[in-house]
């Protein structure tokens, strides 16, 4: 029996594994979405808790898998045996990439915009969501792109620890000596994996990235922004 006779004769539990591996990684980049992109920011404002946040990211990036398992596993509330210990250690490793790009993103947006759209009279609140976040998005989602395939490959060790996902078949090839178990967890897992970029990459696609802004764009806000304190200078006077 070869690897695709093997898939097709257990389809049903090939796609149930595949859905489990899909199932953690859309939570724990849910997860990590929601507490990088905002730690980025707020990073871009206090810009002394870089090097300490970046260094701790940078730490749990270079843990081995299989420890940062064994570390959580007795942690109460988020350890354990079983998804919930998965979930938790793939947000962990999907952060440095997220707040990384988000804190570049961000702080390399052209400082010529950033004066002009605070000569317009806007708050930091409005700068934040309609300048810098806008111009910054295609960094942005280049890092989520990134921690997206991390988690997907990291998700195949946490059947390890009985989270379940396409790396049983690998672990249960291993075990019972057979490639073609680990042939058909391998080929699937491969597959999740680039299913999961290609998505990536088309919600990144050229049609959605942000532009920055073109020359005469920049010169006009400038001039709008010298207009500006000239009137003000002007009515000072009077």
């Amino acid at each position: 029996m070869n690897v695709f006779d093997f898939i097709i004769r257990n389809r049903a539990e090939v796609l149930q594994l595949t859905l489990e591996h899909l199932t953690l990684v859309a939570i724990a980049m849910t997860l990590a979405v929601v507490i990088g992109v905002p730690l980025g920011v707020a990073l871009t404002r206090r810009q002394a808790l870089e090097r300490w946040v970046l260094g701790a990211a940078n730490v749990i990036q270079t843990v081995p898998s299989l420890a940062l398992f064994g570390f959580l596993i007795p942690v109460p509330l988020i350890g354990g045996i079983g998804g919930r210990t998965a979930v938790v250690a793939l947000t962990l490793y999907a952060l440095l990439p997220i707040i990384r790009n988000t804190y570049v993103g961000i702080t390399g947006v052209d400082p010529a915009v950033i004066e002009a759209a605070r000569g317009m009279g806007m708050t930091d609140g409005q700068l934040l969501w309609q300048v810098e976040i806008p111009l910054s998005l295609g960094v942005i989602l280049a890092g989520i792109r990134v921690a997206t395939v991390i988690c997907v490959g990291v998700a195949t060790i946490a059947a390890a620890i009985g989270a379940g996902g396409l790396g049983m078949y690998i672990f249960r090839g291993v075990a019972m000596v057979n490639n073609q178990v680990i042939l058909a967890g391998a080929m699937w897992y491969a597959r999740a994996r680039l299913g999961g970029a290609a998505a990536e990459l088309r919600l990144a696609g050229p049609s959605r990235l942000p532009r920055q802004p073109r020359a005469p764009d920049r010169r006009r806000l400038e001039e709008f922004h010298r207009a500006n304190r000239t009137r003000r200078a002007a009515g000072a006077g009077i």
